[in-house]
C-alpha cells in the first residue's frame, strides 16, 4: 500500500474506510469524505476482496487517495488495523463503507482538536440516514464519562462521530480488537476511557445509516452479549467493581419489567451521569466564530 503525504496545514487526519462488498452505498461514502476538501487529510480505503464492484469504485477515485488495497482480511475491525498501520495523521477515526459523513465535518474535528491540545478524543450529535441516503435523525448531545458508560447508562457511544488523536491510540494499544466480527469499538471507547475524558461537541459530524445488511441491527442481541463480557472485563481491573457489579444486576432485573423499564431509564440510568462525583466532561460548543468549552 502506498501512502502519500501533504504539507501541514490543519492537523493531518487519516481516516480508513474498510469495504466488503459495499458497492450500493460506497460511492455516497467516499464523496461525504472527499466533498469535505479538508486541506490534510490521509484517507485509506481497505477492501477485504469484494465481487460486488466495490473494487471499480475505488480504482475511480484511486488519484484522491493516500492508498487503498483489495485483499482477503479477517474482518472489518482487521482491515481498520490495517489501514491505521499506513496512516500518519495526528488525528484518526474510521468511517464504514456504508456510513457517512456531515458536510464540513471534518473541519469541526481538525479545528476542535486544534483549538483545545487537552482534548484527546471527540464524539458529535448522534445522526441517521435511511437506506436511500436522507439524514432523517439528529439525537440529543450526550456527555459521557467512564463509571456511567460502564454501569450501563450511556451505551452507544457514535463511531461514525468520534474521533481521537494518535497520542491516545497508541497509549491504548494502537489498535482495534479483531478477534471479534462486532463489538470492539465498543471495547476500544473502554480502554480510552482508561486514558482519558470523551468530550462531546455540539455539531454534526457523521451519521450510521440503517439498511438491511447491517450487522450490527441484524445482530444486536450479540452486540449487547459482547457488551456485556467487554464490561465484565473492564470491571475487573478496577476497585469500583462490586457496587458496578451489583448496580448492573439490579439494573437487568428492573428493566426486564416492561411496566418499569422505560422510568427507570428515565429516572436512575438518565440521572447517573449527573449524580456528584461523576467527572464528566465538559461540551464543546461553536459561540460567535470560535470553539468554546463550556
Amino acid at each position: 500500500m502506498n501512502v502519500g503525504s501533504n504539507p501541514p496545514a490543519w492537523p493531518r487526519i487519516s481516516l480508513v474506510t474498510p469495504v466488503w462488498n459495499s458497492a450500493r452505498y460506497l460511492d455516497a461514502t467516499i464523496r461525504s469524505v472527499l466533498n469535505q476538501a479538508y486541506p490534510n487529510l490521509e484517507y485509506i480505503i481497505v477492501d477485504g476482496g469484494s465481487t460486488d464492484g466495490s473494487v471499480d469504485i475505488i480504482q475511480r477515485y484511486e488519484s484522491y487517495l493516500q492508498g487503498w488495497v483489495s485483499e482477503p482480511d479477517r474482518g472489518m475491525y482487521d482491515a481498520i488495523n490495517k489501514g491505521f498501520a499506513h496512516a500518519s495523521g495526528e488525528l484518526m477515526g474510521w468511517i464504514s463503507a456504508t456510513d457517512m459523513l456531515h458536510a464540513g465535518s471534518l473541519s469541526v474535528v481538525g479545528s476542535v482538536f486544534a483549538k483545545f491540545p487537552e482534548v484527546e478524543w471527540i464524539t458529535g450529535r448522534p445522526a441517521g440516514f435511511s437506506d436511500d441516503g436522507m439524514a432523517v435523525e439528529i439525537l440529543k448531545l450526550r456527555r459521557w464519562s467512564r463509571i456511567p458508560f460502564l454501569a450501563g447508562a450511556n451505551r452507544y457511544i457514535q463511531q461514525e462521530s468520534t474521533f481521537w488523536r494518535r497520542s491516545l491510540w497508541e497509549g491504548a494499544g494502537g489498535r482495534v480488537d479483531d478477534s471479534r466480527r462486532n463489538g470492539s469499538d465498543f471495547e476500544l471507547w473502554a480502554r480510552f476511557f482508561r486514558h482519558a475524558k470523551l468530550y462531546s461537541v455540539d455539531a454534526l459530524i457523521g451519521g450510521f445509516r440503517s439498511h438491511p445488511d447491517s450487522l450490527g441491527l441484524q445482530n444486536l442481541a450479540e452486540c449487547h452479549r459482547v457488551h456485556e463480557e467487554i464490561i465484565q472485563q473492564e470491571l475487573a481491573t478496577m476497585p469500583q467493581a462490586p457496587v458496578l457489579r451489583s448496580f448492573r444486576a439490579l439494573s437487568s432485573r428492573v428493566m426486564s419489567i416492561p411496566s418499569l423499564e422505560k422510568p427507570w431509564r428515565q429516572l436512575v440510568l438518565g440521572t447517573l451521569p449527573k449524580l456528584p462525583g461523576i467527572q464528566r466532561a465538559p461540551v464543546i460548543r461553536y459561540r460567535k466564530n470560535s470553539w468554546v468549552i463550556e
